[in-house]
């Protein structure tokens, strides 16, 4: 299709995008595959910042000259090498510009990028790279380079490895391992054996080529690669475009997983088209203080985040003085009273408006500055369900966040609030673009160009996945409303059917005992059983602070949660929490998971949601001495 035929456009913030976004093929920009419109970005931006990291203290700014030279090296270097068009390259790094270099320089050429988890294992890295068949593997230090190299032996078809460090590896001898500086050398010199060779194979990309492989968690077998297409990303960075539209001038942090769907979105594929600027966290650790440092215009985040802020909030007010508490209440309760409204989408009444700018100025406004939140004009989150009552709470301190959704096998993005059409409670409207209903058993199922091309050399799993009509299984329960706004219950799986054959959805419940701020997490249990029960991770801070206060004598986490004065505590805030369901619904009996679990553990996943299955299995006992 020439420029001439190509569908009506609507522009948002200088970018055009189709006027109705759906149909075939998508375009944004005039490009309809994301090398294409990597290209169009780096050739009209230049020497204009494309991202920001940190080194040796200081920020450095790099441009998106920097971002196309560095990829242009890498997509002819691998080429040379031996990557063929359609074959996979594995990222095994932290959240680093390079991560951006080599996705963008792989699809450049064809190939199809593959993220690996940090915290993943020597097993589970030959497992991905075998499954995928690999050609060559990224990594970032020594520390990830040890995981290979104890599985060499099992990962014949890997061409190469490549570095990104080489801190405790300059005596490194190995035959398949090279550093980046030498992948740009080659690339340096293909570049000018090759003039036009990186522009030629992007010229090749179409929308129906594979992109990039997400390796789905797994929690219920062995990951599977979901397949997702240029076509499926371009129609996600399209209706994120007309949903969640950014500014050239915003800064954005990145600092969740690029492995992880959401963040790729966020952080790569969005500013491609919003041409914002995007700041590496320099570890999962440093995230609240890079926060303040960057002070990013949007920020998206999981729950486990957002209530992490909120923890420390607390914990800073119950550290205050009489005064400052007491401030921060009525500045709360001003802010809560504005926040019923907007929420709502109401007219805030100028009584109320005039108080909560009197205590934004007071109090709010420094609290902000504080969080790195003062220029925030909107939070997100995805990915596991986040208490209705702290989204409110965020728009009490003058801090919008809204609430989407989507999963891997949607790209990403399948139906999200925004500031002008926001229910809480609900992950929103769908997208445009996207269809959403509801089937017989309860079930989301979404169609629409985000949908992915299928699992990874996975016929069976990719035929379950979709109905006879081509529509997605998301494998999560819900509900529709009038207007339009999509309401998750609970996953499918994780219906619980009591012995009496009462079916309970577990994640309103367990939701609603996350926003207490000493408990960070909880799984329900009673499937088949008589009565109701919970695992609970305690909030280690905040129950810290509490023992502290309460001279609660404890040694370690473990003897943490064995004190019967924090038992009591969390029974206090679980029956709090009964009060709100049927007396079916409510919890009996509770235990604590005495362990402190990191991503690194398999009971939770990368995005530090923990995994049902995995939590039931490994504290059976618990579970057991609660029946």
């Amino acid at each position: 299709m020439n420029a001439t035929n190509m569908p009506a456009q609507t522009v948002i913030n200088g970018v055009s995008f189709n006027a109705t976004p759906g149909q075939r093929p998508v375009y944004v920009d005039g490009c309809t595959t994301i090398a294409q419109l990597f290209r169009k970005r780096c050739e009209d931006l230049g020497n204009r910042t494309a991202h920001r990291e940190k080194d040796f203290g200081i920020w450095h700014s790099y441009s998106w000259a920097d971002y196309w030279q560095h990829a242009k090296w890498i997509g002819l270097a691998l080429r040379k090498l031996g990557l063929q068009r359609g074959e996979v390259v594995s990222i095994l790094s932290e959240d680093r510009k390079e991560w951006a270099y080599f996705d963008m320089g792989i699809q450049c050429v064809g190939g199809i990028a593959s993220g690996v988890y940090t915290t993943d294992s020597a097993k589970q890295l030959a497992y991905l790279v075998n499954d995928s068949d690999s050609r060559f593997l990224i990594v970032e230090d020594d520390e990830q380079l040890d995981k290979f190299l104890q599985v060499q032996d099992e990962v014949p078809g890997l061409l190469n490895v490549i570095i990104l460090e080489d801190e405790g590896l300059h005596d490194l001898n190995h035959d398949r391992c090279i550093f980046i500086q030498d992948l740009y050398e080659i690339g340096r010199q293909a570049e000018k054996d090759e003039p036009g060779a990186f522009e030629a194979e992007i010229d090749r990309s179409a929308p129906g080529d594979t992109a990039l492989i997400v390796y789905t968690s797994g929690t219920t077998g062995m990951p599977k690669g979901a397949m997702l297409s240029n076509e499926n990303i371009m129609a996600a960075i399209e209706a994120g475009g007309h949903r969640l539209p950014t500014l050239p001038e915003d800064e954005q942090l990145c600092f969740l997983p690029l492995c992880h769907i959401l963040e790729r979105d966020v952080s790569i594929y969005f500013p491609l088209a919003s041409k914002s600027t995007v700041n590496f966290a320099e570890s999962p650790e440093t995230v609240f203080a890079n926060l303040q440092e960057v002070s990013p215009a949007t920020f998206t985040a999981v729950p486990r985040v957002w209530e992490k802020i909120y923890s420390q909030v607390l914990i800073m007010v119950q550290e205050a003085t009489p005064s400052g508490r007491a401030a921060f209440a009525m500045a709360i309760k001003a802010g809560m009273k504005r926040a019923e409204y907007m929420v709502e989408g109401k007219p805030v009444p100028a009584r109320v408006q005039a108080q909560f700018w009197l205590w934004d100025r007071l109090v709010l406004r420094n609290l902000r500055r504080m969080l790195g939140m003062d220029k925030m004009r909107r939070g997100g989150t995805g990915a596991a369900p986040i208490s209705p009552e702290l989204l409110k709470w965020y728009w009490g301190i003058g801090v919008p966040l809204v609430e989407g959704y989507g999963m891997t096998e949607t790209a990403g993005i399948a139906t999200i609030n925004t500031l002008e059409e926001n229910k809480l409670g609900t992950i929103g409207k769908a997208v445009p673009g996207i269809e959403v209903r509801i089937a017989e058993d309860g079930e989301i199922q979404t169609r629409g160009l985000n949908n992915f091309q299928g699992y990874w050399r996975n016929n069976e799993k990719t035929a379950e996945t979709f109905t006879a009509d081509g529509w997605l299984r998301t494998g999560d329960v819900g509900r529709i409303d009038d207007e339009g706004y999509v309401t998750i219950t609970g996953r499918l799986k994780d219906i619980i059917i009591t012995a009496g054959g009462k079916n309970i959805t577990p994640a309103e419940i367990e939701s609603r005992l996350k926003f207490s701020h000493y408990i960070s997490d909880a799984v329900i249990i009673g499937d088949r059983r008589k009565y109701l029960t919970a695992l609970i991770m305690i909030d280690q801070e905040n129950v810290e602070k509490y023992a502290q206060e309460k001279k609660v004598p404890f040694s370690n986490f473990a003897s943490l949660c064995a004190a019967p004065e924090v038992k009591a505590l969390i029974g206090k805030e679980v029956e709090a929490v009964n009060k709100e369901f049927a007396r079916v619904e409510q919890i009996k009996d509770f235990r604590l998971i005495d362990v402190l679990l990191t991503a690194e553990d398999e009971e939770l996943t990368a995005t530090m949601k923990l995994k049902r299955s995995y939590v039931e299995k490994k504290h059976a006992h618990l579970i057991d001495d609660m029946y």
